[in-house]
């Protein structure tokens, strides 16, 4: 069976790793991005790789008034979709958005607001086809709020327990719902990070994406070592987390 994949975020260095994987496969791929010069391109890039067909939507994910009719002209070209990534964000500049509201507002919005809308939608589109699976990447720094990254942290969290609510809603539906928690990638939004030995590669994490679209379930975190990172984050005693620099 030609698995049928749609991509929101379709340009980051994550979604189009994973992108590349199904093409390799020979599937069908929706690619969903806010450049129409470099959703173009990707879905070039798609067809060399094997993708057994490939179309692009231009869509701004900030523009909630537009998510309904793009996700309904997507469904409607292939009868629906098997699996479904929800891949777009952007990381904040913490130190702006501590002293500049509007800035703050402004991530929130794309990284949990706009989120908030399409899986709201392809949530239902996914129980009306009764099976799917539909995967959001939410981020670790949502387990638990830190001085560093609070404001992108908020949102993830934001996006966590959305993705578990549907998950729950939608267990007895025939869709699986996936959070994906990445940690650190090196992907060109953390360009400017020092790496060392905790970061993966972008081909990393899409690996384990494609393991979990194709059969996991729940919170996948990426690479693996970070679900027992952040058990231990989350249950220091928060007289002593006050005391750290995380």
């Amino acid at each position: 069976m030609t698995i049928r994949l749609l991509i929101i975020g379709a340009t980051s260095a994550i979604a189009t790793a994973v992108a590349r994987r199904y093409a390799a496969r020979g599937a069908r791929i929706h690619l969903v991005g806010r450049r129409a010069a470099a959703v173009d391109a990707a879905a070039a890039d798609l067809r060399v790789r094997g993708a057994a067909e490939v179309k692009a939507t231009v869509l701004d994910a900030n523009d909630t008034a537009r998510h309904e009719g793009a996700l309904a002209q997507a469904w409607q070209a292939w009868g629906g979709f098997d699996h479904a990534l929800v891949a777009h964000g952007v990381l904040p500049d913490q130190a702006q958005c501590e002293v500049d509201a509007p800035a703050a507002l402004a991530s929130f919005d794309t990284n949990a607001r706009s989120v908030v809308s399409l899986l709201t939608d392809l949530a239902n589109r996914f129980e009306q086809q009764g099976s799917g699976a539909l995967a959001v990447i939410s981020s670790p720094a949502g387990d638990r709020g830190r001085a560093s990254n609070y404001v992108y942290g908020a949102a993830k969290a934001a996006v966590t327990v959305l993705a578990a609510g549907l998950r729950h809603r939608l267990a007895e539906e025939g869709v699986r719902v996936l959070t994906i928690l990445p940690g650190f990638v090196d992907t060109p939004m953390t360009a400017s990070f020092a790496k060392g030995p905790l970061w993966a590669s972008p081909e990393r994490v899409a690996a384990d994406i494609e393991r979990a679209l194709d059969k996991g379930f729940g919170s996948v975190y990426t690479p693996w070592f970070w679900r027992w990172i952040m058990l231990i984050i989350r249950h220091v005693p928060e007289r002593l987390f006050i005391r750290t620099k995380l």
